[in-house]
């Protein structure tokens, strides 16, 4: 790898998520971030055009590859043709690896300690309150990172119609680890948000919305709801969460 192509690599991490370079080598450049504990390794193709991608094996990879296909490789491969790829395909990784456990669950805790440091009352209801408000600040941002800043089902990508749904609930989460965790939920707009939080609205195990008896397809049509909804995709990590939301929906519904 020539100091041109160190360089170009370079500033495709600095300027999509990686601000740092660890362990270099003369045959590869591998960049990291204060953001999240993930390293990904790039050296040059073998064809001497462009460049590959390793990120560890793992949620990581299988998630980046769902988002990014045309680039997947194999395993824990990714290719990246020209400097703007590249780019493109670091920026995802950045993306995605803020996102998944435990990650979210670490910021937490560093969030959490700063703010209750800096209380001027250790009451237990405060430092509830703390914990609720920025446990849940980080899970949005989670949930708007893993789902690229876009609904769940429908795909709308306005913000302030966005609320991030847990499937088991957080007061009923057993671990930090569990109310954080990214496949807890989906980020759905308001009124589908509305129905899966009262348990009015639930997922099958292939994504497709069940709907209680209560929404009749009148009700459906009100709410501009037509025809069947469905989640974009489900990572195996979700069916866990799903079916503890199912069943709760389940014993509602009778």
């Amino acid at each position: 790898m020539n100091t041109l192509e160190r360089t170009l690599i370079l500033k495709a991490g600095y300027d999509h998520g990686w601000e740092v370079a660890v362990n270099e080598s003369p045959e590869q450049v591998v960049l990291a971030s204060a953001l999240h504990p993930v390293h990904v390794r790039v050296t040059a193709a073998s064809t001497g055009e462009g460049w590959i991608v390793n990120l560890p094996f793992g949620p990581l990879s299988r998630e980046l590859a769902r988002v990014e296909p045309s680039t997947y490789l194999e395993g824990e491969r990714f290719s990246a043709a020209s400097e703007g790829d590249l780019g493109h395909l670091l920026a995802q990784a950045a993306r995605l690896a803020r996102t998944l456990p435990d990650h979210p669950c670490n910021r937490y805790a560093k969030a959490v300690a700063k703010e209750l440091a800096a209380a001027t009352t250790s009451a237990t209801e405060v430092e509830r309150l703390v914990r609720q408000r920025v446990g849940q600040g980080i899970y949005r941002e989670s949930l708007m990172d893993y789902w690229g800043g876009a609904c769940a089902v429908t795909g709308i990508a306005v913000p302030e119609l966005l609320r991030a749904s847990h499937a088991k609930p957080w007061a009923e989460c057993m671990t930090d680890s569990e109310r954080l965790n990214v496949f807890n939920g989906f980020l759905l707009c308001a009124h589908l948000d509305a129905l899966f939080d009262r348990y009015l609205m639930t997922f099958d195990e292939e994504g497709i919305a069940v709907f209680s008896s209560s929404i009749t397809p009148e009700v459906r049509a009100r709410l501009g709801i037509s025809g069947y909804l469905r989640v974009r995709w489900l990572a195996p990590e979700h069916f866990g969460f799903l079916g503890y939301h199912r069943n709760i929906y389940t014993k509602l519904d009778k």
